[in-house]
């Protein structure tokens, strides 16, 4: 099996999700109840801080806290809402 480029990769995922500016992002949790996810590891957060409102959520275990079938699974994940991933 060969290996795919990872910018090949990042270009079919970016065909597939929407990119949006900080403001606009606050404006969806805002106004329309979209949930901010916190994607960043927790050395992170302690040197640049946390978004205010924000659910962090491990970028390695978002797949697990997705997955209803997944022992990890969060019941936030369950709500039907947009969420944006920072």
């Amino acid at each position: 099996m060969a290996v795919r480029p990872v910018s090949e990769m990042i270009a079919e995922a970016r065909k597939q999700i929407d990119n949006h500016s900080p403001v606009e992002a606050k404006r969806r949790a805002d106004e329309e109840g979209a949930r901010i996810v916190d994607i960043r590891d927790v050395r992170e957060l302690q040197r640049g801080g946390v978004v205010a409102g924000a659910m962090h959520a491990p970028r390695g275990m978002l797949e697990f806290w997705i997955d209803p079938e997944s022992p990890y699974f969060k019941p936030e994940f369950a709500e039907d809402k947009e969420f944006v991933l920072y």
